[in-house]
């Protein structure tokens, strides 16, 4: 089950919604953890008991780092939650590209397993991490409610993409929290305009994706349009996510972390990755990079943990080579920027700055699209013209054409101006109350569009199931 679905809408939420604000409240974090179970199991009904079975690990492992804090065994009680949180990640996501290299190199010939990724590992194992490290440290007190710790792990609204939620973040609103008809209005109206990036835009932008891949003869124009509704559609599909889960937080009581903030309007490759999927970068900083020692022990350990972290962000987008790649395109890129090049940027006009990382943000996303390096660099060579090929053709035109407006709103909608423009008018008496009035009549219509694409049965993947 996926948040923009009919079942999701208007079977689903709406009886969840039902049972939680007639439940007492020491019975909501129950009924969120029934509903999450359940919506897991529309998913992924097998994969069930394994995210149980992760969670319940992280649990008794919390209670055996609390007792053990300060003693012989502190050590080994975080070590072992690490090993049993990360073992099932690893063997799901990395064996069979494990036993693919493997056989590449020595020449074997061993079967691949052809495990089915479960759904959301990446994300709540990563959270599961996050609890057991942060009690370790002492930053968060032990959660001795099972029923309480599982609803943290599987809450629904960010189960599946995120954002990464540590559970210091939501802590006291597992205990207590306060709902509102404001919060409620609030929460709405983030989860639909999310909804409505997913669907209007993310999905329109995929479908033309998959048209024009189809296309029988190739052109210059065609590895330009392919490479950006990709960059487009991945950005209104994990940010329209990422807006539909901190909406549903809100209507629920929690207050889950920004995980996008206008990433296409940076001035260099660093801004743009702390705008980007900030849950998971500032994941790796706090976990992995700071604890490497970050860039307080010299120059060459301060690169190498830099390279360490870009290749584990690489690595847990997917088990393939061209991931991996990506992630260390971007360690050079931002090795280098803090070198040399961001005093540079500094006296370079802001436009040619921004053209600057979108273009380089761009290249990124064909690295990151592509099914292996070959088809990577074969999409680069297209794009720059090495493959003999046409400029365009009247194909890529219509193309262009009958998709023009779809490109134009997203790529207005992807910069401040509509939000800037929305709290002007807000901030002023004679245009607020008109303000008050069109916003609902707008989230309706939104929302009636949306039901109405869905029930067309339209083009409709999540592209981060892939990774």
């Amino acid at each position: 089950m996926v948040f923009s679905s009919i079942s999701f809408l208007y079977y689903f939420l709406p009886l969840v919604l039902l049972l939680y604000f007639l439940a007492p409240r020491r019975a909501k974090n129950l009924v969120l953890l029934i509903s999450s179970l359940f919506f897991y199991f529309c998913g992924e009904p097998v994969y069930l008991f394994l995210m149980i079975a992760v969670t319940f690990s992280g649990y008794l492992h919390g209670l055996w780092i609390n007792r053990a804090k300060d003693g012989r065994y502190a050590k080994v009680s975080l070590i072992s939650s690490i090993f049993f949180g990360v073992a099932p990640l690893l063997f799901f996501k990395y064996t069979d590209f494990a036993i693919k290299n493997i056989n590449l190199f020595f020449k074997l010939n061993i079967p691949a397993l052809k495990l089915a990724l479960p759904i959301g590992i990446s994300f709540y194992t990563f959270q599961i991490l996050s609890y057991t490290i942060d009690v370790y440290r002492g930053n968060a007190r032990v959660q001795k409610s099972f029923i309480d710790f599982s609803a943290y792990v599987s809450l629904f609204p960010q189960l599946i993409a995120g954002p990464i939620v540590r559970y210091t973040t939501v802590e006291s609103e597992l205990y207590i929290r306060t709902h509102s008809l404001k919060d409620v209005a609030s929460g709405i109206n983030r989860f639909i305009i999310g909804l409505s990036k997913k669907v209007l835009i993310a999905n329109s932008l995929g479908e033309l994706g998959d048209i024009i891949t189809e296309l029988n003869e190739k052109t210059v124009l065609f590895f330009w349009l392919k490479a950006i509704s990709f960059m487009i559609q991945i950005y209104y599909d994990f940010s329209g996510y990422s807006d539909m889960a901190i909406g549903l937080g809100r209507i629920f009581g929690f207050h889950f972390p920004e995980n996008f903030n206008y990433p296409f309007i940076s001035k260099s490759l660093t801004e743009f990755w702390r705008r980007w999927h900030i849950s998971l970068g500032t994941w790796f900083r706090d976990y992995i990079y700071i604890p490497l020692g970050g860039n307080r022990k010299g120059m060459a350990k301060w690169l190498r943990n830099i390279f360490i972290v870009w290749f584990l962000t690489g690595f847990w987008h997917g088990a393939e080579w061209n991931l991996i790649f990506w992630g260390l395109y971007f360690a050079v890129f931002l090795c280098f920027e803090k070198l040399f090049w961001l005093g540079l940027l500094d006296k370079i006009p802001v436009f040619l700055r921004r053209i600057y990382t979108l273009f380089f943000t761009l290249i990124s996303f064909v690295l990151f699209n592509g099914d292996g390096l070959g088809e990577c660099f074969y999409n680069l060579k297209g794009m720059f013209g090495f493959l003999n090929i046409p400029f365009s053709n009247s194909e890529i035109y219509y193309y262009l054409k009958s998709y023009f407006i779809t490109l134009l709103v997203a790529a207005i909608g992807a910069t401040p101006l509509p939000k800037t423009l929305t709290e002007h008018l807000g901030n002023h008496k004679k245009t607020k109350s008109i303000l008050n009035i069109i916003e609902p009549a707008v989230q309706v219509s939104l929302l009636l569009l949306v039901t109405a694409y869905l029930i067309d049965g339209s083009f409709n993947p999540f592209l981060y199931f892939r990774f």
